[in-house]
């Protein structure tokens, strides 16, 4: 019998999860709260202005270690009117394991952070149709969803799938509020 230091799969995050679709994403609802100013994680780990969101719209090495070690971190977080879910890549180029991984570790990091006391806002990273069969799940209709266009935007093929699943994201989830941090064409809406 393994003992709880050595959980190595940190199942303690999964506890209370729901899931959803073939993929059994992990289930995560959204805040009903609105960040007043956001603030990157990597930023926010020497700030003493707690009166803000913090994001994870960066490179996924400035904040891989809220998964390696979440708890380290969860005094820290709580401290901030709330989060948006961590942002991990998705990638085209990316197996679908890759993906699915990425996508379920900030579902289920959002959640645990909300079993804590957090305020919570799904981040929802898409990359072309592959990706729609799970990224989209686990997520409320009409409710407060969040994106990033940092990379999307400026090479013309990525402009392309980003503008389109946003389209998707909007279609499918009907969101309430969308906060797009980064740029977005809007001549292409």
């Amino acid at each position: 019998m393994a003992n709880k230091s050595s959980d190595v799969f940190k199942s303690y995050l999964f506890e209370g999860v729901g899931y959803s679709g073939e993929f059994q994403i992990p289930i995560l609802h959204s805040s009903r709260l609105l960040p007043n100013k956001l603030i990157p994680f990597s930023k926010a780990l020497s700030t003493k202005d707690f009166a803000q969101w913090v994001h994870f719209y960066e490179d996924d090495k400035n904040f891989i270690c809220v998964w390696n070690q979440p708890k380290k971190y969860l005094l820290l977080l709580k401290k901030f009117y709330g989060l948006i879910s961590p942002d991990f890549s998705v990638q085209r180029n990316m197996s679908l394991f890759m993906k699915l991984d990425s996508t379920a570790k900030g579902r289920v990091l959002g959640h645990w952070w909300q079993q804590n006391g957090i305020e919570v806002i799904p981040n929802v990273r898409f990359n072309g149709d592959s990706t729609y069969n799970f990224v989209f799940e686990g997520l409320d209709k009409n409710s407060n969803l969040a994106v990033g266009s940092l990379g999307c935007i400026k090479n013309k093929e990525e402009r392309k799938y980003f503008i389109e699943g946003l389209r998707e994201l909007i279609k499918r989830l009907q969101p309430k509020n969308l906060i797009v941090y980064g740029t977005v064409p809007k001549k292409n809406l």
